[in-house]
């Protein structure tokens, strides 16, 4: 199995000839980097941040058609969705997991609005119709105790029905760095907190690859085609080829924030709609915790800090108090995370982002810069296998896609008896477990309350190209958007931890929980919400 460490990945970006260089590392670039590299390419990756840094890792996470998308009449994409929900579920079954939802039937001074109702049962019917039944499961309409059941803070008295149907969930960073590990294993070759500053062009005028900075240096990578998955950033990428930017991308901010589970109680996910809104929100259980979300606002601040304000964290919370018997408050927030999502530009002026089309669009430059954009996470494959083709194309060559039948790693094998690493890892998990046994100490918590092992980080730096310790604390795991609190408090006993494997000295240490904290601050503070402790600096 080819290497995933990145010195190696460094090296080899600078000293050999490429067929493809991809300039982004979330799901679509490392989809792309997959896909090419079974195809026989020569493919480099680089990254400016770490795998799925952006909006990769801040998705509501799950692997789904999109009901609302039929509303929009958007019949062919939720179909295609559903589709690749099929093969996701196929290729990365210890990743993406079958999820059951609920829709409560809200009424109002106990009357139900009877458009509504039948609106929902067609929309149901639309959506199994549509590919939902792959799954294997139709939805079901059940009543008012049974829905109650599985969520039973629900107001009881605004509750007529509801309805039962099936997606799935996933955890968004780990699916990507499992497609970055299974392309390495391709061949392909990638690094992350490595950023392109200049796109290199011939006599010609033809994209002969690009300047990378990494590590305080700069360095050459030659590559005949350059592919543009940066996603927010693509139109920065564009401009280094066209001298103009633009402006294709608009830009929209989902945000997602995380409660106690004892607050909803919610065994199963659940769809809440948003009270004089067309929109709902979802409400989904994850352990220990319960994530809600996602807004969609059109955003214009800077594309590198989108962050979650008091009125995004009021919004979710007013509506999940319309709905809730048991009201939560600010207090109750313990992990939020904010996210932007590249859609193209539409056509009608004053289009709510909600409203703008989640297809994908691939083009490609006279130059040979093949620019990917637009899309969802459940479509990353199909807009991988899109452009691929054009980068074929681009080059002269023909191969057939392979990734519709391409198990992720992890995916071979049987995994451990431990349903934590077992969904994390597959078997993969192996690995962990014999780092847990050689030293008792990489067995116990690695973040106080959650579930992570000390193990884990140790394997991420060894094994999943983590060098910081946001990498570790963010991606890695996902402890801050658990618990950040938690993770503050941790944050120094985590960086001598990774330390020690990275040769991190004393002021390494200090900066990297300083940045850490500062971090959380500027995410709480952005957001409106209550102190944290007091922490001790690092000794």
């Amino acid at each position: 199995m080819a290497s995933f460490d990145r010195a190696a990945a460094l090296a080899r970006l600078e000293n050999e000839e490429f067929d493809v260089l991809i300039v982004g590392g979330g799901i679509t670039g490392c989809g792309v980097a997959l896909d090419a590299a079974s195809r026989g390419l020569r493919v480099a990756l680089v990254e400016r941040d770490d795998f799925a840094s952006g909006t990769s890792s801040k998705s509501s996470k799950l692997v789904h058609g999109g009901l609302r998308y039929l509303q929009q009449r958007e019949f062919r994409l939720v179909y295609d969705a559903l589709h690749e929900r099929q093969r996701a579920l196929k290729n990365a079954p210890h990743l993406v997991r079958i999820l059951p939802f609920l829709i409560p039937v809200l009424s109002k001074d106990g009357l139900i609005n009877p458009k509504i109702a039948r609106a929902l049962g067609t929309a149901m019917w639309l959506y199994d119709l549509t590919g939902g039944a792959r799954i294997g499961k139709l939805h079901q309409r059940i009543d008012k105790e049974t829905a109650i059941a599985h969520m039973p803070t629900l107001r009881a008295p605004n509750v007529a029905a509801a309805y039962l149907y099936y997606d799935a969930q996933t955890d968004d960073a780990r699916y990507t760095l499992t497609l970055a590990r299974t392309a390495a294993s391709h061949g392909a070759v990638l690094a992350n907190h490595a950023v392109v500053t200049r796109l290199r062009k011939g006599a010609s005028g033809q994209i002969e690859g690009a300047t990378v900075a990494a590590d305080g240096r700069t360095f050459d990578i030659t590559a005949r085609v350059v592919v543009n998955a940066a996603g927010v950033f693509s139109d920065d990428v564009r401009e280094m080829d066209e001298g103009t930017h633009p402006h294709s991308i608009r830009p929209a901010k989902g945000i997602h924030i995380t409660v106690p589970w004892e607050k909803v109680r919610n065994d199963i996910a659940a769809i809440v709609p948003v009270p004089k809104d067309k929109r709902s929100i979802f409400v989904v259980p994850w352990g220990d915790f319960t994530y809600i979300g996602t807004t969609d606002t059109d955003y214009d601040g800077p594309i590198d800090d989108p962050q979650c304000t008091p009125e995004d964290v009021k919004y979710l919370l007013d509506a999940m108090n319309f709905a809730l018997a048991e009201p939560l408050t600010v207090d109750d927030v313990i992990g939020t995370w904010a996210g932007l999502r590249p859609l193209v530009t539409g056509g009608t002026v004053g289009q709510k982002t909600a409203d703008l089309s989640r297809r994908h669009k691939v083009a490609a430059s006279k130059t040979g810069l093949v620019t990917v954009t637009g899309g969802k996470l459940t479509t990353y494959r199909k807009m991988a296998e899109d452009t691929t083709d054009a980068v074929l194309k681009t080059i002269g060559r023909r191969a057939a896609c392979r990734t519709k039948n391409l198990r992720l790693m992890g995916a071979a094998g049987p995994a451990p008896d431990d349903e934590h690493l077992a969904r994390r890892y597959g078997s993969e998990a192996a690995a962990i477990l014999t780092l847990a046994d050689s030293d008792p100490d990489l067995a116990s918590p690695l973040v106080p309350g959650l579930p992570y092992r000390r193990a884990e980080a140790v394997y991420a730096v060894r094994n999943e190209m983590a060098t910081t310790l946001d990498d570790v604390l963010t991606r890695r795991t996902r402890a801050r958007l658990l618990n950040r609190e938690a993770t503050a408090g941790a944050a120094e006993s985590v960086a001598r931890l990774i330390g020690a494997e990275l040769g991190w000295d004393e002021s390494r240490i200090t900066a990297e929980v300083e940045s850490y904290r500062a971090d959380l601050e500027h995410e709480r503070t952005s957001a409106g919400l209550p102190d944290f402790p007091a922490l001790t600096p690092p000794a």
